[in-house]
């Protein structure tokens, strides 16, 4: 595992990633990120929070739009794969709250 830092929505978080997971993360974090400013600057929402909660929603509906037009994916993996990302993601959001 190593260290790498992301920014998103001008905030740096340091996430541990294996090699060959790094690159795909990286991504992830662009997509987020250009995800959260385009819902910022539809003016709707302000709250940091909320806008995370609504960017988070539009990738798991996406996801799960995506998983039921490929017959390849059943939904419980697609649910197996969500919970672990989301599990993922808040060991690494706990470890970056001392920060902060």
């Amino acid at each position: 595992m190593e260290q790498i830092d992301i920014n998103i929505m001008d905030r740096e978080y340091r996430l541990s990633v294996t090699p060959e997971d790094k690159e795909r993360l990286v991504q992830a974090a662009a997509m987020v990120d250009g995800k959260m400013r385009s819902i910022r600057e539809a003016g709707r929402v302000s709250s940091l929070d909320r806008i995370a909660v609504l960017a988070a929603l539009q990738f798991a509906h996406q996801l799960l739009g995506d998983a039921e037009s490929a017959a390849a994916t059943p939904a419980a993996e697609v649910g197996r794969t969500l919970r672990k990302l989301n599990d993922t993601l808040e060991q690494e959001l706990k470890k970056q709250e001392s920060l902060f």
